[in-house]
């Protein structure tokens, strides 16, 4: 068995040992990042049949993902970088999830473009849950204005999105942006990465983003 895969059914099996000891009534979506490995590394996984890949830059999962996409199209690819205005087109005609939907501006070029293509693509506010300078995603207090935004442009933001600050313990953020979520009725919570995506399960995330704990260690 391939390494990935065997990676990818230990975390699945740490997951699940999580959920029965906490007793979660959840079982989170695991986005296996492919960032930056190339297809030969992530086509062992794709073969197992796991269906949810995250990239970070839209020219690069253009050029890795057109061909595999057109073939398997019940792969759903998830796009968790920054997404620049002006490569908005080709992220909604390639991605089904954008996760980092951080300001009207890019809200409003996405209801366009969706428009254009005919296409829904669901969609996560990335919140800059640490107020930290070097960060992407809105302050906590801008969540409403850009939902309120969103809504009028009939845009689906199914959920949150977070990244914790690197050297804190991640507990609080999470707990933060899962009372955020019930408070704006919002399903899903994208958060969890390798280092710290049990602690995310135990905050009710729904989309975990796994990369080099399934592909290993990037160059």
């Amino acid at each position: 068995m391939h390494n990935s895969v065997q990676n990818f059914k230990d975390i699945t099996s740490a997951i699940q040992r999580k959920i029965e000891e906490q007793k979660i009534n959840l079982t989170p979506t695991v986005i296996a990042v492919s960032k930056t490995f190339k297809l030969e590394k992530i086509l062992p996984l794709i073969e197992f049949g796991h269906l949810d890949y995250g990239e970070n830059k839209v020219q690069e999962a253009i050029d890795k993902w057109s061909d595999i996409k057109s073939k398997k199209q019940n792969i759903k690819l998830h796009l968790i970088g920054k997404l620049q205005t002006n490569k908005v087109k080709h992220a909604i005609k390639l991605f089904d999830y954008i996760h980092s939907v951080d300001s009207i501006k890019l809200a409003k070029k996405i209801s366009d473009e969706q428009i254009k293509q005919n296409k829904n693509v669901k969609l996560f506010i990335q919140v800059n849950i640490g107020n930290e300078d070097q960060k992407s995603g809105v302050k906590i207090g801008q969540i409403d204005e850009l939902i309120i935004f969103s809504k009028k442009f009939n845009l689906n933001i199914v959920g949150l999105m977070c990244i914790p600050p690197a050297n804190e313990e991640p507990d609080k953020y999470f707990k933060e942006i899962k009372l955020l979520s019930i408070k704006f009725n919002l399903s899903e919570i994208s958060m969890g990465m390798s280092s710290d995506y049990l602690k995310a399960v135990e905050n009710s995330s729904t989309y975990l983003r796994i990369g080099s704990s399934i592909f290993g260690v990037r160059n």
